[in-house]
């Protein structure tokens, strides 16, 4: 249908056209069988396995070529899985215990593993099982001697369509490439992180819809907004290659400007900080100029390992993050994780409802000698820069006062040990339960700080699962429900004296930029490459039009109705 509209996930920024061309990889094929010496099928896996390092390695090489060093560190991510345990060990294990072919066993430790991260309740890490499958599929095609899709056939001007895309793939595109497009897919995942540093604009998850893209059609992408047009009419693609000239532009500039502090045009501060899934995202928040981190996620540490990781290991790399920002503010998150996050080291009980279960504070209370290993690492880091110490999924009182009182005790232990620590950290919680909000004004008597996770905090005030395609329309961090508990927050923060922040996918919408701060924000924390438009966008602010604008959208119907406004007044 001539021009159709078809919605997705704004994944990479930008708006381009170009023709598109399907990236098919075919499964290979492959049956399970008995096998008779173990030993032989091993020998097979184990070459298999080093093939696949001589291909991630150049793909690591060409990466780094053309992205960054810190772009490439994907595939070291990739290598480490190939000589991971619970991995490629488990694999060999499987295949001496159940005696079948590796290509069988390669294909059920993968599944499985893909599956355990994808059911994370964290979209940094759900995006990891596409790396578990990126290595999965390698494995496969060297086995079954499937030849994948040949790169060569992408030139310039096409847009790169598929079920789904890997960073072993997006490495391989060549310069010129329009844009990306796939049917599974989020903005955390390694690809559309790779296509951002690319300036590739990418619209990910349109699930059954991508079929009705054909080879060759005329593909308009709209990266900020998360729409594909087909095959548009002359006209308007016409308007559409004045906008992308007008847009390269603006993105150009706003980079230079990034350097700069934020502040709107009347004066406000606002703080622009970066969310950090794992210390390999250190060098691109730094590139375009984060003034800190709002978020960092302590729990790659725990995933992308075989035990409980230990306190040196955790201090470790929080020293990393602490030293690499010289004394800006990082707000490090402690363990979230619980019924909804298995880890293959540890007996987590199953529950019917892990997203309302036993996870995050809940869990790291239950268990304090877990919680104490990682608070001890936290102070003994502290002494490397300006760390904030933040709780996740606080609900009440009593469970903010235990986590307090518990770092308190591992202050007692570090001194009596004459260990240092910094003499000032900041606590703080994270506002992702409704009830925090409405109490908001009690709890910020507890804390230095609040953020607001507009992710899960949307999930629950709508009930709708954000993983979940079939209510995708219902879940909307604009809707006026929650835009009033992001007022209540900051109205309870203000009123306390405190600072109210905000490390949600909201924080990094531009279209959102002056509704938030009118809403009362005083720091916005989101991935790296929406920063610097998202501090030009503070500059053209005014704080006093901003809170007009934002009771405004309070009064709406819903989602849709306060995009129309924002889009309207500007």
């Amino acid at each position: 249908m001539l021009g159709q509209l078809i919605k997705g996930v704004a994944a990479a920024p930008g708006i381009n056209i170009g023709h598109a061309i399907w990236w098919r990889k075919e499964k290979p094929v492959f049956e399970t069988r008995s096998i008779q010496d173990p030993g032989a099928e091993t020998e097979k896996l184990d070459k298999a396995i080093e093939k696949a390092k001589e291909q991630i390695e150049h793909l690591r090489n060409i990466a780094a070529e053309r992205m960054s060093e810190e772009e490439a560190l994907v595939f070291d991510a990739h290598l480490a899985f190939l000589d991971d345990p619970s991995y490629t060990g488990e694999m060999k294990n499987r295949i001496n215990s159940k005696k079948q072919n590796a290509e069988a066993i390669c294909q059920e430790v993968t599944e499985e593993m893909s599956q355990l991260m994808a059911s994370l309740d964290d979209e940094y890490m759900q995006a990891r099982a596409d790396d578990i499958r990126d290595v999965g599929f390698r494995l496969l095609v060297i086995l079954t001697g499937k030849q994948p899709f040949d790169p060569s056939l992408l030139k310039r001007g096409h847009v790169v369509v598929a079920e789904e895309l890997t960073p072993s793939d997006t490495a391989q595109f060549p310069e010129g490439i329009s844009g990306m497009v796939t049917a599974r897919g989020s903005k955390t995942a390694h690809a559309a992180i790779m296509a951002r540093t690319l300036g590739i604009p990418a619209v990910l998850g349109l699930g059954k819809n991508i079929d009705q893209i054909k080879d060759g059609d005329v593909i308009v992408l709209d990266g900020d907004k998360g729409t594909i047009r087909i095959n548009p009419d002359k006209e308007t693609e016409e308007k559409i290659r004045q906008q992308i000239a007008i847009q390269n532009k603006a993105r150009e500039q706003a980079l230079k400007e990034a350097k700069a502090d934020a502040k709107t045009a009347d004066g406000k501060r606002i703080q622009v900080f970066a969310n950090i899934g794992s210390l390999g995202d250190i060098d691109l928040a730094l590139k375009n100029h984060a003034e800190g981190v709002g978020l960092f996620r302590t729990e790659f540490l725990y995933l992308e390992n075989d035990h409980w990781p230990t306190e040196q290991e955790q201090a470790d790399a929080y020293a990393k993050a602490l030293k690499a920002f010289q004394g800006r503010p990082v707000v490090i998150r402690t363990l979230d994780i619980g019924g909804d996050k298995e880890l293959p080291y540890a007996e987590l009980p199953k529950e019917d409802n892990p997203f309302l279960g036993h996870r995050a504070i809940r869990f790291c209370l239950a268990n304090p000698d877990l919680f104490k290993t990682q608070l001890r690492a936290l102070l003994r880091a502290s002494v490397h820069g300006n760390l904030w110490i933040m709780f996740p999924m606080i609900e009440n009182f009593t469970e903010i006062r235990q986590a307090k009182q518990l770092l308190e005790k591992c202050k007692t232990e570090l001194q009596k040990e004459g260990t240092p620590f910094a003499e000032e950290i900041p606590v703080g919680m994270m506002v992702e339960i409704p009830a925090a909000a409405i109490t908001a004004d009690l709890l910020a008597q507890e804390v230095d700080f609040m953020s607001i996770g507009t992710n899960d905090l949307t999930q629950y005030t709508l009930a709708a699962d954000r993983g979940n395609e079939l209510v995708a329309d219902l879940y909307d961090a604009a809707h006026p429900a929650v835009l009033r508990l992001i007022k209540m927050t900051c109205d309870a923060a203000e009123k306390a004296g405190i600072l109210a922040g905000m490390c949600g996918e909201l924080a990094g919408d531009p279209a959102m930029t002056k509704a938030l701060i009118g809403l009362g924000l005083h720091e916005l924390s989101m991935s790296a490459g929406t920063i610097p438009e998202v501090k030009q966008n503070v500059r053209q602010v005014d704080s006093q039009k901003a809170k007009s604008l934002a009771n405004e959208l309070l009064g709406k119907s819903d989602g849709e109705e306060v995009r129309k406004v924002i889009q309207q007044r500007g």
